[in-house]
């Protein structure tokens, strides 16, 4: 089921809470993955709307595959971040609430798979473009402090 649509079918454009789940993956050359998107054609990190019955870790694993065709592992949580509001396209508003995983490549091939995926690319931690919302930025920090400031 799709959840997101099946809610907006009771709902219409009014604020509901979305939760969705992501990954923030690095290559064995210590490069980030990331994902124009084709919503707002501005680069974010690979992740979606959680359905009914999912864990967060599950959405992760689940997204991080439709939009990259990359099999990934769970490493940590980089944070759950939850006061962010967003309006989509369509006019629907939400206050998102998003877990960011750190991830590890164990299989697959980078490629774009999905309408949701422009472009799929991984670039140095000092050259990530301006990502789509804070609330990507703020876990990008998070992880930087986290986990890349952790692994020198």
């Amino acid at each position: 089921m799709d959840y997101i649509k099946w809610i907006r079918n009771k709902v219409g454009h009014d604020m509901i809470f979305l939760n969705f789940s992501g990954a923030i993956i690095r290559d064995e050359e210590g490069a980030v993955l990331l994902q124009r998107r084709s919503d707002k054609n501005l680069w974010g990190f690979p992740g979606g709307a959680m359905e009914l019955g999912e864990s967060a870790e599950e959405t992760a694993i689940r997204e991080v595959e439709e939009e990259t065709s990359l099999i990934i592992t769970i490493e940590s949580l980089i944070g759950v971040y939850t006061k962010y509001f967003d309006e989509y396209p369509s006019g629907d508003k939400a206050q998102t609430i998003a877990f960011f995983y750190r991830g590890r490549i164990k299989g697959g091939q980078l490629a774009t798979s999905n309408n949701e995926s422009l472009e799929l690319k991984f670039f140095q931690p000092d050259e990530i473009p301006e990502l789509f919302n804070q609330q990507h930025r703020d876990a990008y920090q998070d992880f930087i402090n986290k986990c890349i400031g952790n692994s020198r």
